[in-house]
């Protein structure tokens, strides 16, 4: 089967798999029994699509051969009388079974990893692999979240149904957490296969929306999904002919959607009077410092650093330190920045982003040595084509 076949098929899975198990899940309010046979149907749709072809409605031909296993599967085991049900739920208001399977695997019942973990592979199609390099974790740590999940959900009968008004709120931060990832993922791929993926990414902005309809009020919800538009808004500017990576500073600026820059500004205005400051609005509040720049030395990196100084606050994590050390390359010199970047390596030791950054920094300074073994460090650590074609152009450009 060809590499295009796969995209293809790949997005099909990614977009329908989560609407086949929640159609499932509503019918027999059994978890593990619908997403085990929504994916037995993709590995049915593997072995004859690419012979037969992409079926018109590919959704309802997944959701026919999942019905079909689950059935089997419930007379097999004599227990079809006792399992076939309708769910008396109701129809959810945002009109996707998505929005109500994301809020179930988000019950407070489950520890947070675990719900992310769980709903960024139910809901979003992400691989174990995918969400481990997300997680910066193991697989193998991956699946025994996403096993545990399951389970507790089968065991404590998490009912599959968006919850009531009062308890929204409390499942909202794991919620943005997993479209957060959701979203990263598509934006820039941990895999080898493409260098990313935009309707993952456009896929959890459309959710996001939903949410956002849910819940309006949310300063944190409306932050993030400001944060996606900017970052989407300079998606046409990206990759080059060749694949390669397009960095801020080299990037076309009349390729932007101004559009998309406008309406981000607009929800980013509207979070902050709700006064309710939170790590994703400091994200679109650092994004909207370089999508409201008219050139890349327009940038106002002192406003940077400070705003990654409030986020810090709230989010104080290596990552976030990095970025921030990035910010402080262009207010405070090399020197310092190498410095602050250097203490995180205990930390980021196996992050591509750290090992690029002290490549270029180290670049400055003049260690050119030090700089290529720090290029080859992070090329080691990352799948996904775009950087490593940059990565290697980088580190051939002395």
């Amino acid at each position: 089967m060809g590499g295009a076949t796969e995209a293809v098929l790949g997005e099909v899975f990614r977009e329908e798999a989560g609407r086949v198990t929640a159609s499932l899940m509503r019918r027999y309010g059994n978890f593990e029994l619908a997403e085990d046979c929504t994916q037995e149907a993709c590995v049915e749709a593997l072995r004859s699509w690419p012979v037969r072809g992409i079926p018109t409605r590919p959704g309802a031909w997944l959701r026919r051969v999942a019905e079909r296993r689950a059935l089997d599967r419930l007379r097999r085991d004599q227990r079809f009388a006792a399992k076939v049900r309708v769910m008396p739920f109701p129809a959810p208001e945002s009109g996707d079974d998505r929005l109500r399977l994301m809020f179930a695997c988000c019950h407070p019942a489950l520890s947070r990893d675990a719900q992310v973990a769980l709903t960024l592979r139910t809901v979003a199609g992400l691989t174990t692999a995918q969400i481990a390099s997300a997680f910066l974790i193991s697989e193998a740590s991956v699946a025994q979240r996403i096993t545990r999940a399951k389970r507790k959900i089968v065991d404590a009968a998490i009912p599959f149904r968006m919850p009531a008004a009062a308890d929204l709120e409390d499942r909202v931060a794991e919620v943005l957490a997993v479209l957060y990832l959701m979203f990263n993922e598509g934006y820039l791929a941990s895999r080898w296969e493409v260098a990313h993926d935009s309707s993952l990414a456009e896929d959890a902005t459309w959710l996001a929306g939903l949410v956002v309809h849910v819940l309006p009020t949310q300063a944190e919800l409306l932050g993030l999904l400001a944060l996606f538009k900017f970052q989407l808004a300079r998606v046409r500017a990206r990759f080059a002919a060749d694949g390669s990576l397009v960095l801020l500073a080299d990037q076309d600026r009349s390729l932007w959607d101004q559009e998309g820059i406008r309406e981000a500004s607009e929800l980013l205005e509207q979070a902050a009077t709700l006064d309710r400051p939170g790590p994703y609005q400091f994200q679109a509040a650092i994004a909207s410092c370089h999508a409201l720049a008219e050139s890349w030395s327009a940038t106002d990196w002192p406003l940077m650093v400070r705003l990654y100084d409030r986020l810090l606050q709230v989010q104080p994590s290596p990552v976030v330190r990095l970025n921030r050390a990035v910010a402080l390359w262009h207010v405070a010199g090399a020197e310092v920045a190498l410095s602050e970047t250097d203490d995180l390596v205990p930390d980021l030791q196996r992050y591509h982003l750290l090992h690029s950054t002290r490549a270029e920094l180290l670049r400055e300074l003049g260690r050119e040595d030090e700089a290529q073994a720090a290029w080859a460090q992070a090329l080691a650590l990352t799948l996904n084509p775009a950087e490593r074609r940059h990565i290697r152009a980088r580190a051939a450009r002395i």
